[in-house]
């Protein structure tokens, strides 16, 4: 196991200790505050990566950009409009955004529709995992958003046949994969280390568990080595200047809409949307990021 995987471990275990000690509350304000901070951070620096990447691929940074701004302009529209497919899209894409940051260092192999059929299953599993312990919180949520009442829909059968698929796959993949070989044990103790996580904290404080320990942080590692070279000190100042005036954007827009909406019910959904929007550009930029340091690699 990395050094980070180590530490997400470590830490993973630490969050659930403190979930003893801490109120439900202070959970609250704790994972709220590693959201805006990690969370944003890891994602804030998407234009410097816009502008490494198509350097390197010889294309129009400023063409790119405009095509950033309107994906960001569509999925707005799309929470504003027609929710339910704003919410199903932003599953669907999150799931295959989890799955490439876990699996997208490991080089498996070299086929672009299985790579993401795969991704998509195992960050879809995470989250169906996560919505299955919360089930009654997350429908909550869901209506907030979309102003439908999902309880139609059963989780727990969409884990088996999520689980049924994802469990193929493995099994493709051990036997195409003698990197996957030697990894299987370890990648399903993780799973089962997600399920424990996701039983015993309540559903925003095992959420952040999770996406700042396992996804954000080793994202932001990636970037900086990207950018860099090398994961330094020096270098992890740099990313962070970079990004301050993006982070400090979207730090602006969320304060506003806190004291505009803080009264109201809606300002849980609201937030959530906000960050889903930021999140489509950001996942295809990070797409675009793997896929060029796989062709480094070949």
């Amino acid at each position: 196991m990395s050094k980070i995987t180590n530490l997400s471990i470590l830490t993973s275990f630490l969050g659930l200790w403190l979930t003893s000690f801490i109120k439900n509350e202070t959970q609250f304000i704790v994972g709220f505050i590693l959201i805006l901070s990690f969370g944003i951070v890891h994602g804030a620096n998407d234009l410097l990566l816009i502008k490494k990447i198509y350097k390197e691929e010889s294309k129009s940074y400023w063409k790119t950009l405009f095509n950033y701004l309107i994906v960001i302009f569509i999925a707005v529209l799309l929470f504003s409009f027609i929710p339910w497919l704003a919410m199903l899209l932003f599953i669907i894409v999150s799931s295959y955004h989890f799955g490439e940051q876990h699996w997208g260092n490991k080089n498996l192999y070299d086929h672009k529709i299985i790579n993401t059929l795969f991704y998509t299953t195992y960050g879809l599993f995470i989250l169906l995992l996560l919505f299955q312990f919360h089930n009654k919180e997350v429908i909550a949520i869901m209506l907030g958003i979309t102003g439908i009442e999902f309880t139609f829909i059963s989780i727990s059968l969409l884990l088996k046949l999520n689980g049924f698929l994802l469990a193929a796959l493995f099994s493709y993949n051990y036997f195409s994969s003698k990197v996957f070989q030697k990894i299987l044990v370890v990648e399903i103790l993780y799973l089962i280390v997600f399920a424990i996580i996701f039983k015993v904290g309540d559903l925003i404080w095992a959420f952040v568990i999770y996406f700042i320990f396992w996804h954000s942080i080793p994202s932001l590692l990636d970037q900086i080595k990207f950018l860099y070279g090398k994961v330094s000190l020096k270098n992890f100042k740099a990313y962070c200047k970079s990004a301050f005036l993006y982070w400090l954007i979207s730090l602006f827009g969320i304060v506003v809409l806190y004291f505009l909406l803080k009264d109201y019910k809606i300002f849980d959904s609201i937030f959530f949307s906000f960050l889903a929007a930021i999140t489509f550009p950001h996942v295809f930029v990070i797409e675009r990021m793997f896929n060029l340091k796989h062709k480094k690699t070949e």
